[in-house]
């Protein structure tokens, strides 16, 4: 009996795989369309706890202005990031050659590597495949564009979410009395920890991004703005996210200078203020974290790529912590929570 359930959800879980794949056009516009709608809903009960002479604002009044918030803040990222785009497109072939150049001006030809000589590897062809700016940008932008022509069934997600939101109440009230739960209750704590999550990671992320915005602006690294962005994005990607947003600055510091003292002065900075805040001021804000196995963090950026690309690697592991939160919350799942989990210490 066993064995038939294991194989039932073993076929489940492929069968639900495919269908992401193959349904991404429709799918990914809609989980984009949850986190906003998401994100927008818990700004909103921000704005809500805030006092005008002694009364608090109604909450449709603050859905709206934390809507017409996030509505400004896309606007003037898109903006910028379109502005930004054809500048950085042109001058990234430029970096790419500059990277190639270093690597054959680099004594490599008789160091060992896995016991052959280093010289008898296509390094200049692993480098160019695994490190290719160029290639890199159109991906990213084309990503993001993909996401941008889709913003108007995003809308209309996010339109439906809103209507609907009223009647979640309600059926989690039919839901318990069939059950005989206190799912409100469970809901609710469901509810504080992934806002808290996202509130927490957010500040972390804003002061990581427009800290190292400040230090590549001063020490002179082109496009401190873009890169400060991308920063701000990748540390929502735990582990693997402040790797490529300390590594990418660097390759870019690398390729626009002569010799390498910038390159180093961009790995201690932006490397040192990942230590900090990541390390040190996030657990401290998170308290009892609910921080992945890194190797289920790889796994989950590999099988997420595949499926959605680029906005599916952004995307995964935000949700894969969320959805590590839900699953804590509940006695069957929570061994699934502790298994996800680094250290298996789980609220």
């Amino acid at each position: 009996m066993k064995t038939l359930d294991f194989t039932a959800a073993a076929i489940l879980v492929v069968l639900a795989f495919y269908l992401l794949n193959a349904g991404q056009p429709l799918l990914l516009p809609l989980v984009i369309a949850i986190t906003l709608w998401y994100l927008i809903n818990t700004l909103g009960h921000a704005f809500n706890r805030i006092k005008v002479a002694g009364r608090r604002l109604p909450m449709p009044l603050c859905l709206v202005a934390a809507f017409l918030s996030f509505s400004l803040l896309i606007w003037a990222l898109v903006g910028y990031f379109g502005g930004q785009a054809p500048a950085v497109r042109e001058v990234l072939p430029l970096y790419q050659a500059n990277l190639l150049a270093r690597l054959d001006s680099l004594p490599l030809q008789n160091l060992p590597l896995f016991g052959e000589p280093l010289g008898e590897i296509d390094l200049r062809r692993l480098f160019t495949e695994w490190v290719n700016l160029p290639a890199l940008a159109t991906d990213i932008i084309t990503a993001f564009g993909g996401i941008v022509g889709s913003s108007v069934l995003i809308l209309i997600y996010m339109l439906f979410l809103f209507m609907e939101q009223g009647n979640f109440g309600r059926k989690l009230s039919a839901l318990a009395a069939d059950r005989g739960r206190d799912l409100h209750g469970i809901m609710a704590q469901v509810r504080d920890d992934i806002r808290k999550y996202i509130s927490i990671k957010m500040f972390t992320s804003t002061l990581t991004g427009l800290l190292s915005y400040l230090f590549l602006l001063m020490v002179g690294v082109d496009f401190a703005g873009v890169w400060g962005l991308l920063i701000f994005l990748l540390n929502f990607i735990p582990t693997v996210g402040s790797i490529v947003a300390t590594v990418f600055p660097a390759m870019i510091a690398l390729a626009q200078s002569e010799g390498y003292g910038l390159l180093l002065w961009v790995l201690a900075g932006i490397g040192g203020l990942q230590i900090i805040i990541g390390n040190i001021l996030e657990p401290r804000l998170m308290g009892s974290s609910f921080n992945l196995s890194p190797i289920i963090i790889l796994l989950n950026l590999a099988l997420w790529g595949y499926i959605w690309g680029i906005p599916g690697m952004f995307l995964c592991v935000p949700f894969l912590i969320i959805l590590t939160i839900v699953l804590s919350h509940f006695p069957r799942t929570r061994p699934i929570a502790v298994i996800l989990s680094r250290d298996g210490r789980l609220q």
